[in-house]
């Protein structure tokens, strides 16, 4: 039974290459049904005077996608920003800045994941109320991919390829839009990565 829970000392002396591991072999226990049993009870109340997470991890907001499940992490573990196409805001931006500048997170892992609906949607130009400037944040993903067949939700190739590279695009204006974390990165404080999660396996591919 895993009682214990990341503080503040265990937090500092992380690098962001083991947290990135851990989460990584979370991931790993997830698909080999090997998970950890927790008590929960137990870290509800380790936690409650503070937290200390590894890691934030912006992902979209699919039900098929329990982030802290499929990377096998307790209560305080992690912070999760989530957000339909997995994209960064001024707003995710700021939450983003608090978890590693201010609470002293190592990682930020942006991870989309296999037949993305917001994904899809952005493909299909699809216009509806305020899903029309949502959907607007994910098409320089659609404009950058490439394809010999159709552009459209219809060609899976093409939509794999768009989650992917909404991914990287999302990375690369993090670090533009965030003079924070590109420092932190550029410190060695950090690292910014990117993953995609298949909802057919459970599996997490770094990119």
């Amino acid at each position: 039974m895993i009682t214990e829970i990341i503080n503040k000392e265990k937090q500092a002396k992380l690098s962001p290459d083991e947290v990135l591991n851990d989460l990584m072999q979370g991931n790993k226990r997830f698909t080999e049904k090997k998970m950890y049993e927790r008590d929960y009870s137990s870290q509800i109340d380790k936690t409650s005077g503070g937290q200390w997470p590894q890691a934030v991890v912006l992902s979209c907001i699919d039900s098929r996608v329990p982030v802290e499940t499929v990377f096998d992490q307790g209560v305080g573990d992690i912070f999760v920003a989530r957000v339909a196409g997995n994209f960064e805001n001024t707003d995710i931006l700021g939450s983003m800045e608090y978890s590693c500048k201010v609470a002293g997170s190592k990682l930020v892992l942006v991870l989309g994941h296999e037949a993305c609906g917001a994904v899809k949607a952005a493909c299909d130009h699809v216009e509806l109320g305020n899903i029309t400037h949502l959907l607007s944040n994910i098409k320089p993903a659609v404009e950058a991919t490439q394809t010999d067949g159709e552009r459209n939700s219809k060609n899976d190739s093409f939509v794999a390829g768009v989650v992917e590279n909404n991914v990287k695009l999302t990375m690369n204006r993090i670090r533009e839009k965030s003079p924070i974390l590109n420092e932190m990165e550029k410190n060695g404080e950090i690292k910014i990565v990117g993953g995609v999660y298949s909802i057919s396996t459970g599996k997490v591919t770094l990119l």
